[in-house]
């Protein structure tokens, strides 16, 4: 056998998934939080929830919190007084 045919590696499969972010997301901590309402990705981070689950909250209405809805590509926001006030940090 030859050594390029022993392990072919696969070629990589388009059109699945995203592609991965070019940089790692950084959170800024809840305590030194400035801003009033967080997108999902952000509140996700802070609850250690899959945004999915807090996208299932806002559409059946049935979570622990609520979220304020935007049109457009703002989408769903999530008040930080509501997410700290369920951690314990208010």
């Amino acid at each position: 056998m030859h050594a390029d045919t022993a392990n072919p590696t696969p070629a990589p499969k388009k059109g699945l998934g995203r592609r991965p972010r070019a940089t790692p997301r950084i959170f800024t901590p809840l305590a030194l939080e400035t801003r009033t309402h967080l997108p999902t990705v952000d509140t996700a981070h802070h609850l250690s929830l899959a945004e999915q689950t807090l996208r299932a909250w806002a559409c059946f209405e049935n979570g622990h919190l609520r979220p304020l809805r935007i049109d457009g590509r703002r989408g769903l926001l999530w008040s930080v007084a509501e997410i700290k006030g369920l951690l314990g940090l208010a």
